[in-house]
């Protein structure tokens, strides 16, 4: 079997860890191809190593969408609803630039939980993809839609998790 030149829809969602840290892991291994990725994250605002470590990369563009605190569903504000818009539409110019080969929404099933975006706002932007774009979808709690919109859906299980020993996200590690 030949590998294909159609491009697809990936989705990883999941309550385990790994989401992101996959969709970060493909684009490295895309730009070790010539490859150049832009990732769009919702609802981030923190440094994160992968940030630091990338932010000149040449074939990976980051850009966040949020503030420095973590948000609970509760505490959402029409600033986060405006900066997940913005972000929305940040990432379609990126899509539509044709600067790209693969393009991240992380965390963008989060924000449609949230309330942040609307799932048919997620369509619509999917309907836009052009054919040589792969585009890779991440976050908990994905709605159906977006799973039946994907080519490709991976669940990450939690099975075990020092999180719930009081261990905090380290850095290096989880952030």
């Amino acid at each position: 079997m030949k590998p294909s030149e159609k491009k697809f829809v990936q989705l990883y969602t999941g309550n385990g860890k790994g989401k992101t840290t996959a969709a970060i892991g493909l684009a490295v291994r895309a730009a070790g191809h010539g490859m150049k990725t832009y990732i769009g994250q919702f609802m981030k605002g923190q440094i994160y190593g992968e940030l630091t470590a990338l932010r000149n990369h040449p074939f990976i563009t980051i850009e966040q969408y949020g503030d420095t605190k973590c948000i609970r569903k509760e505490d959402v504000t029409q600033k986060h609803m405006d900066q997940a818009r913005q972000g929305l539409f940040k990432a379609q110019d990126a899509m539509l630039s044709g600067k790209y080969d693969i393009l991240v929404l992380d965390e963008i099933n989060v924000a449609v939980w949230f309330g942040l975006i609307s799932v048919d706002d997620v369509i619509d932007f999917l309907s836009k993809r052009p054919d040589n774009l792969e585009v890779i979808l991440t976050g908990r709690n994905a709605p159906a839609a977006l799973i039946a919109a994907a080519d490709l859906v991976t669940e990450m299980k939690e099975v075990k998790h020092y999180y719930t020993q009081g261990i905090l996200a380290r850095d290096g590690i989880e952030r």
